[in-house]
């Protein structure tokens, strides 16, 4: 890989040993992926920020000097950083959580911990590129928002940041964003069908990103963001694909159909039904993964008037989001009008990350994304998929 005098003087180590690894990282990656050179990147969000994933490895993170190069933001910590003993964290945990934050922040890294930064402020423009890591962020980044990023890991997406640049290789070049099998969806979809839809077709495609036509009739809606977030969650979490096209929604889209090979699958509506014929009992409902936005919240508030009825909820209901969120007074007035309900509203962690969710047998949800990680990261508690509209029945 190509580097210019300025980078081959930061490999020699010549700008100190915290940019001399950075460079280390991103040229080992640029050499793999057969990289021509180096590019600049307008911004970078970086994962395994909790505690309960990086553990130990934030030593190295911790040892790190100098201030990052890009705006720079951060994926969901391991708990609410003024929540923490309501949600049942130990002291230890929490020590540890606020050193790996401030290892960060000591970096010039942004402390807003969320996996849609593109909702607070940080949403790229179309053709920018990026160093992002978190698949759901990164299938939006790419497909809804028409950015450009590879799917990074948390090492590569700080090493960019520090560097400012990242390797010219794969989704950063428009030849290798064109679609490689087409997707006929069969059927009219509403609400978490989008989280069923994204989990299927992730699975189905693996590393080929997909053309997607969705069903066209007069009693369809295009999805709105919401439903495109938690189509790029599930995508994310089943594939490993960094981007999807929608016919006639996301950017180019139909520019792209003409490089499209004949390669094609149909997926019928009981295709996505076997996600919601589940009959473990729930003992907890969760929304927020990825985190809710401000439309979402005053859903879930208008559905808590309508079925609680002045009523508490029964069972644990949690809703993550992001603290940035809830800046706006209007948003802070439907939370405590929520929290009233007895929901709990926790802000920049969410139940895959955080320790504190690990005592549940079974989570019900409209994820995609928790459907796939609950059970991996959760304790071996099983997950169950369903509508917004459902999830706040089954609390009363």
């Amino acid at each position: 890989m190509h580097l210019t005098k300025e980078e081959e003087r930061i490999y020699k180590g010549e700008e100190g040993w915290t940019k001399k690894k950075a460079m280390e990282i991103l040229v080992a990656i640029g050499d793999i992926n057969h990289a021509s050179g180096l590019i600049p990147i307008k911004s970078a969000h970086i994962s395994g920020v909790s505690y309960k994933t990086i553990g130990e490895a934030f030593e190295f993170v911790n040892r790190l000097e100098g201030t990052v190069e890009v705006e720079s933001t951060l994926n969901p910590i391991g708990m609410d950083i003024e929540k923490w003993t309501e949600m049942g964290i130990s002291e230890a945990f929490a020590d540890k959580q606020k050193e790996v934050l401030a290892a960060y922040k000591k970096l010039g890294i942004s402390a807003e911990c969320t996996c849609v930064p593109y909702l607070i402020g940080h949403a790229p423009k179309k053709g920018e590129h990026l160093a992002w890591a978190e698949s759901s962020a990164v299938l939006y980044a790419n497909s809804v928002l028409g950015a450009r990023t590879n799917m990074e890991g948390a090492p590569s997406a700080l090493a960019a940041a520090l560097i400012g640049k990242t390797p010219f290789y794969g989704l950063h070049q428009l030849e290798n964003r064109k679609p490689e099998i087409r997707v006929c969806v069969k059927c009219a979809l509403t609400n978490a069908d989008y989280s069923a839809l994204g989990f299927l077709i992730g699975d189905l495609v693996g590393d080929k990103i997909p053309l997607i036509e969705l069903f066209s009739s007069s009693a369809s809606s295009p999805p709105g963001k919401d439903e495109l977030k938690h189509l790029a969650a599930a995508i994310g979490a089943t594939g490993s694909v960094g981007m999807y096209h929608i016919k006639g929604i996301t950017p180019g889209a139909e520019e792209m159909e003409s490089k499209l090979s004949g390669e094609k699958i149909e997926i019928e509506e009981s295709d996505l039904e076997e996600f919601y014929t589940a009959n473990n009992e729930p003992d907890v409902i969760a929304i927020g993964c990825p985190h809710c936005s401000s439309a979402e919240i005053r859903r879930i508030y208008e559905l808590l008037k309508t079925e609680g009825k002045g009523r508490k909820v029964k069972k644990d209901f949690f809703i993550f989001t992001a603290r940035a969120l809830m800046q706006s007074v209007q948003t802070q007035r439907i939370v405590e009008k929520i929290e009233n309900y007895g929901v709990k509203v926790i802000c920049d962690t969410c139940f895959v990350v955080s320790p504190a969710f690990e005592n549940y047998d079974c989570v019900l949800t409209n994820s995609g994304k928790m459907l796939r990680y609950v059970p991996l990261l959760c304790g071996g508690a099983k997950a169950r998929l369903c509508g917004t509209e459902e999830c706040v029945r089954a609390a009363f």
